[in-house]
Order: structure tokens, then C-alpha cells, then sequence
């Protein structure tokens, strides 16, 4: 498929939805808990989207090993990862936790060599997981010496990344769906899990004062980064197929860091920067074809 410049456009506005939610979910947990930021993200995604099924005309299954399989995607692609990477960005940067989730990739090409057919590892994939392994290590060196669980933190991070990676191999093993009816169906079982735990949790507290800025941050990160992303999502894949969708492997770690540099004011380091140069230096040899 040739991409045409609307296809573009629409890569381009995932990249910068994607981007900027380490910046927006660093505003979030500023004064919601991480389980709470889950809990709106997954309510207004599901909101966004059920209505767009309904609208153009599709049905949601009733097989109930349908429901079973959005459950464990639910929890493996929605619930873990944005809750361990709302408990991780407490206390690391948004940008440090953009440039960790580039990670990605490589963990999904890893597992896609056992659980994939066709998806073999050669010498350009092995070398390209190794050199985004040394990157993290380089990012991750200084948090060894940091107070709070620093180093915790971001590997909290790194689980996230490859919660979404197992996530990827599930999609393409489990039983296929047109795709905004499986996005719909995994917000609403992730929905169906998350709100008596967090309704449990708003009990438990002494108070729950939410800044403005907080609930502000979070009213977006359910609708544009988690509902409209996901439809912008199903369609670059429709109109220009998955590999010009996997663009955004080398751009949303980038968009990341500097949103959080440019908005939060978080520290540019000359390590953080070789450390992402280095990630997707890896990337980019996974993908080389001789």
C-alpha cells in the first residue's frame, strides 16, 4: 500500500497522542493514584469508541469465549501497562519513560520468534536487541544511584513495554475481530475490572482532593490518547498496512522525551540522549532486510 499524505496526517497525529500522554499522565498522578488513572482512561476510551461501533453499523460478539479472549488482552494491554507505567512515572521523568518504552519493539520481535511462524530471529534482529538493551542500561544506570526506588520505577516501566509486546502476539494468536470491535470489547472488559477496584479504593482513602490540572489531564488521556488514538489506529492500518504504522517506533520515544523537556522543564542530559540514539539505532538493525 502507498501512503498518500492523509495517511500521514493521520500517522502524524498518532505520534504526537501517543507522545505527549508521558507528559499528560505525569500531570495525572500528580495528586490521582496510579489505579485511578487506569480506571478514567479505560471509562472514557470505551465511551469514545461503543458509540462509533454502534454507529457504523457493527455488533459486539456474545460468544463467550470471545468476551474471554478481550478479557486477557484487557489485562495484558490495558490495565497492567498503564497502571505500571502511571506507578512508575511518580517518580521518573515522562521523557525517561517515553525513551524506556521504545523498548517495545524489540521485546515483541523477541517473542514473536517462538510464538510467531515465519517470525525467525537472524543476526541483524539479535544485534539490534542487544544494542537497545545496551541503551536502556545506559539509561537506566543513573536511577541505580537515585532515592524513592528509582531504578524500581523504571523497570516497572520496562514490564509495561513488554506487557504491550505479549499483547501484540496475542492479537495475532487469538481468534480475529474487525479491529474497533476488539478495541471496543478490550476497553469495556478492562472497564468491567478496573471500576470496583477503584470504587474500593476511593473508600479507603481519607480524602480525595484532585487538582484540576490532574482531572483535566486525565479527561484527555481517556479520549484523544486512549478512544481517538485507537480509531486513528485502526485506520493507518486499513488505508496503509502495519509496517507504515511501525514508523512510530522511532517517533513517539522522541516526541516523549522533548515534550517533557519542552513542557515539564525535565532535565536534558547528554545520556538520556545516547541512550535513545542507541535504542533506536537497535531498532532500526531489526529491521534491516541485506
Amino acid at each position: 500500500m502507498r501512503p498518500t499524505w492523509f495517511d500521514w496526517l493521520l500517522l502524524s497525529c498518532l505520534i504526537m497522542l501517543w507522545g505527549t500522554s508521558f507528559m499528560v499522565t505525569a500531570v495525572a498522578v500528580e495528586s490521582v493514584s496510579p489505579l485511578g488513572v487506569v480506571a478514567i482512561r479505560v471509562i472514557l476510551g470505551a465511551a469514545v469508541l461503543l458509540p462509533v461501533v454502534f454507529l457504523r453499523g457493527h455488533k459486539l460478539p456474545g460468544a463467550p469465549m470471545a468476551w474471554a479472549g478481550f478479557l486477557l488482552m484487557a489485562v495484558v494491554g490495558n490495565l497492567l501497562p498503564f497502571y505500571l507505567i502511571a506507578w512508575g512515572q511518580q517518580r521518573i521523568d515522562s521523557g525517561i519513560a517515553g525513551v524506556l518504552m521504545a523498548i517495545m519493539p524489540l521485546v515483541t520481535m523477541l517473542l514473536a520468534h517462538f510464538y510467531v511462524p515465519g517470525e525467525r530471529l537472524n543476526l541483524y534482529k539479535i544485534s539490534g536487541f542487544i544494542l537497545g538493551i545496551t541503551g536502556v542500561i545506559l539509561l537506566l544506570g543513573p536511577t541505580v544511584q537515585g532515592s524513592d526506588n528509582e531504578l524500581l520505577r523504571g523497570l516497572a516501566v520496562l514490564a509495561a513495554a513488554a506487557c504491550y509486546a505479549i499483547n501484540t502476539i496475542l492479537a495475532r494468536r487469538l481468534p480475529g475481530f474487525n479491529p474497533l470491535i476488539a478495541g471496543t470489547g478490550v476497553l469495556l472488559m478492562a472497564t468491567f475490572v478496573v471500576v470496583p477496584l477503584w470504587v474500593g479504593e476511593l473508600f479507603n482513602l481519607e480524602r480525595t482532593a484532585f487538582s484540576w490540572q490532574s482531572i483535566l489531564a486525565l479527561v484527555w488521556l481517556g479520549i484523544a490518547p486512549t478512544g481517538l488514538a485507537t480509531m486513528i489506529y485502526f485506520a493507518v492500518i486499513e488505508r496503509a498496512g502495519p509496517s507504515f504504522l511501525s514508523n512510530i517506533n522511532y517517533l513517539i520515544p522522541v516526541v516523549a522525551y522533548f515534550t517533557g523537556v519542552w513542557v515539564l522543564s525535565e532535565p536534558l542530559t547528554t545520556g538520556a540522549l545516547i541512550a535513545l540514539t542507541i535504542i533506536l539505532a537497535g531498532i532500526a538493525l531489526t529491521r534491516y532486510r541485506p
